[in-house]
């Protein structure tokens, strides 16, 4: 079963549960990807719905940051169950550590010694980490270990 299709029976489940918030989450979701399939003027493949919820998910946790800071935890409380519905529909993120590892050996395969090589390092590593890594927190790697 794809991810539209489990997404479509988890909105059933959850309307017949009476589970508003777990609902609005979804629909926004398939609206989403409603957008994307009418932008790219047909269906996505799964990579394409993967990337669509990740972006939603990250947008959830700019948006924790940033009601966090303005002091608002009921809007926090609610984009945080929202987030836990996406990353059920998001692959497994990888460890710390696995993601380290992976930096490090990009930056000997590549042959990358300075900050200025932190765009030959990303390119090249985003492929291996698309979808269980936060590009943000990848970044951030690649620049503290470049620094070294």
């Amino acid at each position: 079963m794809g991810l539209k299709e489990t997404l479509n029976e988890d909105l059933k489940t959850s309307l017949k549960a009476g589970e508003k918030l777990k609902l609005s989450t979804i629909r926004m979701l398939l609206s989403e990807i409603k957008n994307a399939e009418i932008a790219k003027r047909g269906e996505l493949t799964d990579e394409e719905l993967l990337a669509v919820a990740a972006r939603e998910a990250r947008k959830r946790n700019e948006a924790i940051e940033e009601f966090s800071k303005g002091g608002r935890q009921d809007l926090v409380d609610k984009e945080t169950y929202e987030l836990s519905v996406l990353e059920q529909y998001l692959p497994e993120q990888m460890p710390e550590d696995e993601v380290r590892r992976i930096v490090a050996e990009t930056i000997e395969e590549v042959g990358a010694s300075t900050p200025a090589d932190l765009g030959k390092v990303m390119g090249s590593l985003m492929p291996k980490v698309k979808g269980k890594a936060d590009g943000k927190k990848v970044n951030q790697l690649v620049r503290e270990m470049l620094q070294q």
